[in-house]
């Protein structure tokens, strides 16, 4: 049965996969800076998004997550700089919710995988700092949507292939997958205006 469940998994994140490298394809744009950029939503394509589900057991999903959401809060922190309030406020919420998954998940580390190594973890999101106005949110969007994506792939992963250990683990990675999920659509939502 766990044979099949992780059948399963892979057959699914190769599903996702080639989901996202249609969506990556299909969005991607050739202004100065963007097409080759290894943060930009066509670089997900070129591994950095797929090298970042390969999660092989709970421990190593913990700490990937840990690394992942701090790169998005990093990146949500700029966005106090975002002339849109509903931009501001996502940027606060993606704090706010990540701060709190990451407490929880570095407690669990610690309890039950106490000295094991941090998982390698390859950046996903591009430097914000220099960009304001719609800049700022056209590129924070643009790579958010990836990365989000990259999180519910992750989860789906765990979940699937029958990975985790602890009942708390398999409920945080649903939390997880499905708000990064509504999240994902609501910044797909936020993006569409700002190429008007």
């Amino acid at each position: 049965m766990r044979r099949l469940m992780a059948i399963v998994a892979a057959v699914v994140v190769v599903l996702l996969g080639a989901g996202i490298t249609g969506m990556a394809l299909a969005h991607s744009d050739d202004r100065p800076g963007w097409g080759r950029h290894p943060m930009s939503t066509s670089g997900w394509v070129d591994g950095s998004m797929m090298g970042s589900a390969r999660s092989t057991d709970e421990a190593g999903y913990l700490s990937e997550m840990v690394a992942h959401h701090r790169e998005a809060i990093v990146a949500a922190g700029e966005l106090i700089r975002s002339d849109r309030p509903a931009m501001r406020a996502f940027g606060r919420r993606i704090v706010a919710d990540q701060t709190a998954q990451i407490e929880l998940m570095q407690g669990w580390l610690a309890e039950w995988y106490a000295g094991e190594r941090d998982a390698a973890y390859a950046p996903m999101m591009r430097d914000l700092s220099g960009l304001s106005g719609v800049a700022l949110d056209r590129a924070f969007l643009d790579n958010m949507i990836g990365h989000h994506m990259a999180a519910v792939m992750m989860s789906q992963q765990l979940l699937m292939g029958g990975l985790a250990e602890h009942r708390e683990v398999v409920e945080l990675a649903r939390t997880i997958r499905d708000d990064q999920r509504v999240e994902i659509r609501w910044m797909h939502a936020a993006r569409s205006p700002l190429d008007r």
